[in-house]
């Protein structure tokens, strides 16, 4: 079976694709869209190796962060990166945008599952909830309902570790039971930076993910 996955490179996709691995055959696909944290595309491409994915794709979409103006600190070189969660950190409707891509690849591909890093612990993420992704691939499925009922397409299911209740934490412990020390080499940080900040809002998620899964954080941070 096939499945195409969105790989960032940071924690959450690299441990999802860790776990779907044993079932699918990955394929990868990394979006360059503007964002500051360009080490993400370094691990992406770190790991696509590591997980030996059939296919690694980077898509530059990186006009998005001209449609973003000046709402998103993630994209707008202006806006400082909070440490706590704030709605400026919230990219419009950035999985939509990602999983339709995504899925649309997995349509040529007539794969049946588009995955993407989303879990409990972003309930505050809208386009990271069960709901959002249930009712995207009805739409895209909507969208290619006469290929599919020709047999030129697979009916998709868009899947993500939040779809199965799974924490950040607990995703953190099955990838570290399939990549061990590798994981440290996941990229979180916001930051245009070669090491984590250790103070933006993603650092600080990733330290609690450390501290819940019961595990000694190895990553470096510039301000630990």
């Amino acid at each position: 079976m096939k499945a195409v996955i969105v790989f960032s490179g940071g924690m959450d996709s690299v441990c999802t694709a860790a776990y779907l691995k044993e079932k699918y055959d990955l394929y990868g696909i990394t979006f360059s869209y503007g964002q500051k944290a360009g080490e993400e595309l370094r691990a992406a491409r770190h790991f696509s190796r590591i997980l030996k994915l059939r296919e690694h794709r980077i898509v530059s979409i990186d006009f998005m962060k001209y449609l973003y103006e000046k709402t998103n600190a993630l994209t707008n070189p202006k806006m400082a990166i909070p440490s706590a969660f704030d709605y400026s950190i919230v990219v419009p409707i950035r999985n939509a945008v990602f999983l339709s891509i995504a899925s649309a690849w997995a349509f040529s591909k007539k794969a049946e599952l588009v995955a993407y890093g989303a879990h409990r612990d972003d309930q505050r993420y809208p386009d990271c909830r069960p709901k959002f992704s249930k009712m995207l691939a009805d739409a895209l499925n909507e969208g290619e309902a006469d290929g599919i009922r020709k047999g030129l397409r697979k009916r998709i299911k868009i899947w993500s570790p939040f779809v199965a209740n799974l924490s950040k934490s607990s995703l953190l412990r099955m990838g570290h039971e399939r990549l061990g020390d590798e994981i440290f080499k996941t990229w979180s940080c916001y930051s245009n930076a070669r090491v984590h900040c250790g103070r933006c809002e993603s650092c600080n998620n990733r330290k609690v993910a450390f501290a819940d899964a019961g595990m000694e954080d190895k990553t470096k941070y510039r301000f630990p």
